[in-house]
């Protein structure tokens, strides 16, 4: 086990230090010029389109996949994540996290609507995501099925030991439960759904995501005003802590950067090629419209869950104590606003949130298994996969299935980042034809010719006839 921490470490320090973050800065950047600034021009048009209904009752709608995503991104990393980036870089780690986010929202349109257009039919429902547009867009099959082994392993397997690890973490903090006994508790819940197919998960992500988010930020609401005073300070801390203007606890600017951004993109996932897969199953008229709606879902993860947490955390002023990291720094901040009744709150938000992202990721790698043209026998070993790594990551010590996370995770955002770097002029076509219908009052209509493309399943004149009314 030393060997593997050390080697992971070691690949880490590379991929992180050197790689991903210039690169996730980089493309962040660039998809926002080349996008006109599209994450905050069209904020308005997020919301409209979010509540259209589908067109096939047996389909999965914008709003249901918009869900399904959410569900994903909103887990542990948003709260035992943050604590980790503070208590280790900081709170100016909170501000590279926003950034992360608001470039980021930029590199989420332009995945999600590829992973639309390129998407295929699946019976009543659709598939997609990085590896089918890697495949049918930059006609590169063995990269499609590199990213497809990477994210079945990254979320299937290595996340939702994570989600696991963080939830028997918090009910051994809070109720004094046994890990290996709530470990088996989740284990049942969870083969019980992904059992059950893209509806039932749909389904159950659609009940649990909305109760769960409400919830927890109605309490970081009561907290806010509390604490109304100190709120400036906060932020002036942040701000100073994230450019070196102030001596940082947990470590400078370097660290800031680093833990910011790395627990931001574990949280909203903006350009790794996780959303894309979700973004796909959608009934929508246009491709763009669920480019629009998973930028939302990258805003909603981190500029406000991800942000409550950090600041009931840094108001608290328990980040400055020595131990404490993780889900326990989260439980006991809470607990400096709210009382000893914090850890067992925490705890079963915590259950929601990482339950619900288990749910999330299994289909990811579902559907990744499907695009590899697997028997059913290979999809019934991953689904075993999946339970047996959520009962190992509940009994797992913290530091390896966190630092696997980070690995996987830098490798997913590598593939992915280069392969919508090379398609991104699809997507900015996309948003040409979406920006001209809306300005002439239409409700938008896709057709791939419309952008000279032709090798997509579902956007023909036929099928867009299908869908005007979707």
């Amino acid at each position: 086990m030393e060997l593997l921490q050390s080697l992971v470490s070691f690949l880490n320090n590379i991929l992180w230090q050197y790689v991903i973050i210039a690169m996730l800065i980089f493309m962040g950047f660039y998809f926002t010029i080349q996008t006109k600034f599209v994450q905050f021009r069209y904020f308005r048009e997020m919301f409209r389109i979010i509540t259209e209904s589908k067109g096939n009752k047996k389909g999965i709608s914008s709003l249901q996949a918009f869900f399904i995503s959410t569900a994903s991104r909103v887990g542990t990393g948003n709260l035992a994540g943050v604590a980790l980036a503070i208590s280790l870089g900081g709170p100016g780690a909170v501000f590279w996290m926003w950034l992360i986010a608001l470039i980021g929202g930029a590199s989420s349109f332009v995945e999600s609507t590829l992973a639309q257009i390129y998407k295929v039919k699946d019976k009543e429902s659709y598939r997609g995501g990085p590896a089918y547009y890697m495949e049918r867009g930059l006609h590169k099959r063995w990269m499609g099925m590199l990213f497809a082994i990477l994210i079945t392993l990254s979320f299937g397997l290595i996340f939702n030991s994570v989600q696991a690890n963080t939830i028997t973490f918090a009910f051994e903090n809070a109720f004094k439960l046994d890990r290996a006994i709530v470990g088996m508790i989740i284990t049942v819940l969870t083969a019980v759904i992904i059992f059950g197919g893209i509806q039932r998960v749909a389904l159950a992500t659609s009940i649990i995501v909305p109760v769960m988010a409400g919830l927890y930020l109605l309490v970081a609401v009561y907290v806010l005003i509390v604490n109304i005073t100190e709120l400036p300070a906060m932020f002036v801390l942040i701000i100073k802590n994230a450019f070196g203007l102030e001596q940082a606890v947990g470590g400078g600017v370097g660290a800031a950067i680093m833990m910011g951004i790395k627990r931001g993109l574990f949280s909203n996932e903006a350009g790794m090629g996780s959303a894309p897969n979700a973004a796909a199953t959608a009934e929508v008229a246009h491709p763009v419209k669920q480019g629009l709606i998973q930028t939302l879902g990258v805003f909603t993860d981190t500029l406000l869950v991800c942000s409550a947490t950090a600041f009931m955390i840094l108001l608290s002023g328990e980040y400055t104590k020595e131990g404490l990291d993780g889900i326990a720094l989260t439980q006991a901040a809470l607990g400096v606003h709210i009382g000893d009744w914090a850890k067992s709150f925490i705890a079963i938000t915590v259950f929601m949130f990482a339950f619900s992202s288990i749910i999330g990721n299994y289909y990811y790698g579902e559907t990744n298994i499907e695009f590899m043209k697997s028997s059913k026998m290979a999809l019934l070993v991953y689904r075993i996969g999946v339970v047996a790594m959520v009962m190992f990551g509940s009994v797992a010590s913290i530091q390896i299935v966190w630092d696997l996370a980070d690995l996987f995770m830098a490798l997913m955002a590598l593939v992915n980042l280069i392969a919508i770097f090379l398609l991104g002029k699809v997507a900015f076509a996309a948003l040409r034809d979406y920006m001209e219908q809306r300005e002439k009052g239409k409700e938008p209509v896709f057709y791939a010719r419309n952008i000279g493309i032709h090798n997509v399943d579902c956007w023909n004149e036929e099928y867009g006839e299908m869908k005007k009314e979707g």
